[in-house]
């Protein structure tokens, strides 16, 4: 009989595959007329409840880095929370639609890795696409998509002095901290993305060609 842990990491992964899913298909008409990429932000909507995984993480019912669990929920949750959604001139860029197709196509195959995996049914061709995808995936929807987005939002930013209440009784601005978020942006996605390439050494072996399964 499964443990309660392992039906609640079942429901949860399966939830959010089937979550991410419904966005990919959503956004996915985008590309066809009489739709665009300009419309990207409107239908994928605000993807950003994973802190549960940094939870998840912290309390070791995943065998993950609470740190790097967080660090990816953090940095989600600000590019949509405070940059995509509090301008809206950059909700129609190309960039968000970049950003929310690579998050939604890379997001689809790991809860879905991760579900079947609980089940001890995870098919080899899925373990591999799950350390393979990602290595095109990552680096686009950070590259062209997150920080191009960002970069684009500096001057609405600066303009509107958004957040100055909060950043004021630090002495500085959000135009400042996203600035210094984009210099630092590069270094802390490499920390995930090479974890993951340590996690694709151990699943699939050093060549890459063993598919093992999870």
């Amino acid at each position: 009989m499964a443990r309660p842990s392992q039906l609640y990491l079942l429901s949860y992964n399966s939830v959010q595959a089937l979550g991410w899913f419904v966005a990919l298909l959503r956004l996915l008409p985008c590309l066809a007329p009489p739709s665009s990429v300009h419309s990207s932000y409107a239908v994928a909507g605000d993807l950003t409840w994973a802190i549960l995984e940094t939870i998840h993480a912290a309390i070791g019912l995943v065998h993950t880095s609470p740190l790097l669990a967080f660090l990816q929920w953090g940095g989600r949750t600000h590019f949509v929370l405070a940059v995509v959604r509090q301008i809206p001139e950059v909700q129609s860029s190309p960039s968000v639609f970049i950003t929310f197709m690579a998050w939604s196509i890379s997001e689809v195959i790991r809860y879905s890795h991760y579900a079947l995996t609980t089940l001890k049914v995870c098919p080899p061709w899925l373990t591999y696409l799950r350390y393979t995808a990602f290595i095109p995936l990552y680096p686009i929807g950070v590259g062209p998509g997150e920080m191009w987005t960002m970069y684009q939002a500096l001057p609405f930013v600066k303009e509107r002095k958004l957040y100055s209440g909060f950043f004021g009784k630090f002495s500085m601005s959000y135009h400042s901290f996203l600035v210094a978020v984009l210099a630092v942006y590069p270094f802390l996605w490499m920390k995930l993305y090479l974890h993951v390439f340590k996690q694709r050494r151990s699943k699939l072996g050093k060549t890459g060609g063993a598919k093992k399964r999870a």
